[in-house]
């Protein structure tokens, strides 16, 4: 696995809100990810860790459009031993606190992300503000397990749209550019496609818009996703992907920082690496 990224990849991160990092895995790597998320996704049925009426209504409904843009399986570290250790690797959270800038980075979520055979296109979005906490500085590293290619739904992105910085954001429905009725600025921005091989990946922040074509073919497209925050981030009042009754025992402004949900993956601080 590549332990670093170049100054240059920075600087592109950082001006355009994302940026392709070739061979993050090698051939091998990729085989035992997709072995060890395979696996794990073989033994979960539902979307999230527990029984889906613990959590937001977002995830007990059932949308017959958005089921087919993905089938999406969040917090596969949770439930598998062998995924957390790929998840919560140190370098991966090395890479993604130098492309932010910060000193430490939590992670928010990983989410098993596969485009079906034809499945449909997903709507442009932002990711915070989905998330229980707001961040200029949130990011995810998404990795190509298989080829991601124009024909099966690559992401492409809107890029310098992280730099407007506000929360407003569309649902993932039938209208694919519903999030330019919000931003109509960037309406006439030609978004930037980023196919990359098995083994590659794209990081993008999360207030960067970006959406992913429809799988035009036979294959699965099939992708695993990590996103980050950064240490001391608080609550911001909404549920997501925690349960009520962790919800009930948060007040907006508190620390997310409870090891079981969002354990500090890589800091800079001696105190915290100790």
């Amino acid at each position: 696995m590549r332990e670093a990224v170049h100054g240059d990849e920075v600087a592109f991160y950082r001006e355009n809100g994302f940026v392709v990092l070739e061979n993050l895995l090698d051939a091998e790597e990729v085989a035992r990810w997709r072995e060890v998320i395979d696996s794990a996704l073989s033994e979960r049925e539902s979307r999230l860790p527990l029984a889906n009426e613990n959590y937001d209504a977002f995830f007990q409904t059932e949308d017959p459009y958005y089921d087919r843009v993905f089938t999406q399986k969040i917090n596969l570290w949770m439930t598998s031993e062998p995924a957390r250790g790929l998840v919560l690797d140190e370098r991966l959270g090395r890479i993604a606190a130098d492309l932010a800038g910060v000193d430490g980075v939590r992670i928010w979520l990983d989410q098993a992300l596969v485009k079906e055979r034809y499945a449909n296109p997903t709507a442009f979005h932002i990711d915070v503000p989905f998330w229980s906490f707001h961040s200029d500085d949130a990011l995810t590293i998404w990795i190509a397990l298989t080829d991601a290619t124009l024909e099966n739904g690559c992401l492409c992105y809107i890029p310098g749209s992280h730099q407007t910085k506000r929360y407003d954001n569309a649902a993932i429905g039938k209208e694919i550019g519903s999030l330019f009725d919000v931003y109509p600025q960037w309406r006439d921005v030609e978004p930037v496609h980023c196919p990359v091989r098995a083994g590659g990946a794209v990081v993008h922040n999360g207030l960067t818009a970006h959406g992913a074509g429809a799988n035009m073919t036979p294959r699965r497209r099939f992708a695993m996703t990590v996103a980050y925050m950064p240490d001391g981030c608080t609550y911001n009042g909404q549920q997501d992907i925690l349960t009520k009754e962790q919800a009930e025992q948060l007040r907006v402004g508190d620390r997310l920082e409870d090891e079981r949900q969002n354990p500090l993956v890589f800091s800079r601080s001696p105190a915290a690496a100790s």
